[in-house]
This record gives structure tokens, sequence and C-alpha cells, in this order.
């Protein structure tokens, strides 16, 4: 059996093909992913793993355009990869087992420094708390903070059925600006959520404006339901 490079071990000059080639030995359903990728998000995340590879994380895919197309298609690629690596004929090829590890850790970081989606923060906070990495858990939450609006944290409550993940949500509603939760009040799908981070936010980290508009809302509410 010839012998495997890792794809990370490749140099700075291996062409897209070369990498393709071995991607291509992880299974069909990697294959036809891959093959689905728009060129651009291709040549992301081979750059990725060639910055892994020198150890650098996030310089190579910070060059690239990066939208929620990119993001859908790498959310689907790591998928396919967690998939395929459950499969028994996968666990027994050590090589190919490592090679699909890479790939899909490679894929996290690209999710981590760039998505800002409900669905994305799940998966990877799933994958997270099923392979007990609470570091990474833990560094989530920090993304979560800095870069996801009220509105997508409030939909990760909606869609989780994890406790962790959701207390993670959460939290993170309740140390936000109340300005920033205000206009999920005024939204059917999100108005219980909202008021579960303001009231959080009032008795937790004693916040009287909090308070004041939590007051506000439920007054409303039962004058309405008069």
């Amino acid at each position: 059996m010839r012998s495997r490079a890792s794809l990370t071990s490749v140099n700075a000059d291996c062409k897209l093909e070369s990498i393709e080639m071995t991607i291509h030995e992880l299974g069909p359903r990697v294959t036809s992913v891959w093959e689905g990728l728009r060129p651009v998000t291709r040549k992301m995340l081979v750059g990725a793993l060639q910055s892994s590879g020198a150890g650098s994380i996030t310089a190579k895919p910070q060059k690239f355009s990066y939208d929620a197309h990119a993001d859908w298609e790498v959310s689907r690629l790591l998928t396919a990869l967690d998939e395929q690596s459950r499969s028994s004929d996968v666990r027994l090829d050590t090589n190919k087992l490592t090679e699909i590890k890479q790939l899909a850790d490679t894929c996290v970081r690209v999710l981590e420094a760039q998505s800002a989606s409900a669905e994305v923060f799940i998966q990877l906070a799933e994958r997270a708390i099923k392979q007990n990495d609470y570091n990474r858990l833990d560094r989530l939450g920090d993304h979560l903070a800095e870069r996801y609006s009220a509105g997508e944290i409030a939909e990760i409550v909606r869609q989780t059925e994890m406790p962790q993940i959701r207390a993670i949500a959460y939290e993170t509603l309740a140390m936000m600006p109340v300005p920033a939760l205000l206009p999920l009040l005024d939204d059917p799908l999100y108005a219980g959520i909202a008021a579960a981070s303001l009231e959080q936010k009032a008795f937790e980290f004693e916040s009287d404006e909090a308070r004041d508009l939590l007051d506000q809302f439920d007054e409303e509410n039962r004058t309405d339901g008069q």
C-alpha cells in the first residue's frame, strides 16, 4: 500500500489538485460534498490546511472573502466528515481517520473564526460537548458575545435541545445591553426568550434598567390579555 502524506504536511507550493486527490480517498460522501464546493471555498480550505501545518490558524482563511454560502458549505463538509469518521471501515484505517480529523479540524477553525450563524454555533457546540472539549465550548461562548447579534443568539436558544448550549446563549443575552434586547420583545418568536434574559439580567446582574423594562413588558401583556 502506498504511503500517503498528511493533509497538513503539504508545502506552500502544493497544488489544489494534489490535496483533492487525497480528499477523494476519504469516502464518497466527503468527495461529493467537496466537489460541490465553490472554487473560492475550496481554495480557502486548502489555505487553511496549509497554514495549520505551518502553525498559523487563521491567517489564510482571512485572505478570502467569506459569506453565508461559504458558511453553509463548510458546515456541510464538516457534517460529512463527522459522519464518515463514524463508519466502521474508516475507524479501522488509521491514516484515513487521521486525514478526516485534520480536514474536520480545519473546518472547525474556519467556522469558529468566521461564522455568526445560530445553526453553525449549535453544530460546533454539540460537537465540543460530545468530545468533552469544554475549553473549546468556552471559546465558542466568547465568540458568541463578540460576534453574534441578539436575534441570532435568541435563535440558538429556540433551536437547541441541549441545556448547556441554551445556558450559554441565555447568559450571553443577559450580558448584552438592554437596548439590544428590546427589539426581541416585539417579535412573537423571541419575546419569551428576551423576557427570560431580562429577568436574568435584572436579578443576577442587578440591572434596574432590565427590571423596569421587564415590569413594563409584563404590564403590557396583562393589559393585552384583558
